[in-house]
């Protein structure tokens, strides 16, 4: 599918059938995020593929928000091993993580698989609740595969303000 074309059409959606995604699509998606950029290549993220009963039972435990998906990935980064930057103040662990998930949900398109972004859970929780190291932190988990009879995009999805209200020119 062209690049644009991607962007254009990937929508969140919120309403999934039962059929589990392809082993291929997966692995392109998970592909996709191991491609990621970070900073300075440390390639911080984790990322936990959750698709059995139980591990679906516990996403479903930490938010109300999986609508179905057979497939759910919490994308999480080690935080002893990220870029701090120059102050001190901040760290580049929600940022490379975040562009790893947006590779994933953009792969997903591309595959032909359905995804949505959620972050509607509380981080803490949702780490215990999976059982992950103590240094790892939860950003977001990834809702992933095909959208259900009547899903599709909310109303809302195509407005999008002009360029000229969000970029600055200095």
């Amino acid at each position: 599918m062209e690049f644009s074309e991607v962007i254009k059409n990937r929508y969140s959606c919120k309403k999934f059938d039962s059929r589990q995604i392809e082993k291929e699509q997966l692995d392109q998606i998970l592909e996709a995020g191991r491609l990621a950029p970070t900073a300075k290549n440390l390639q911080e993220q984790r990322i936990y593929v959750v698709q059995s009963p139980e591990g679906l039972e516990k996403i479903d435990k930490i938010t109300p928000c999986r609508y179905g998906a057979p497939t759910v990935l919490a994308v999480a980064f080690d935080k002893n091993n990220v870029f701090v930057y120059p102050g001190g103040e901040r760290d580049s662990g929600i940022e490379d993580a975040s562009i790893v998930a947006t590779h994933m949900l953009l792969a997903a398109q591309n595959a032909g698989v359905e995804s949505c972004w959620l972050n509607f859970f509380d981080p803490e929780i949702a780490a215990k609740e999976l059982g992950l190291p103590e240094n790892e932190e939860i950003l977001m988990l990834l809702d992933l595969g095909y959208a259900a009879e009547g899903a599709g995009p909310l109303p809302a999805h195509g407005q999008r303000r002009e360029l000229s209200e969000t970029v600055v020119y200095l």
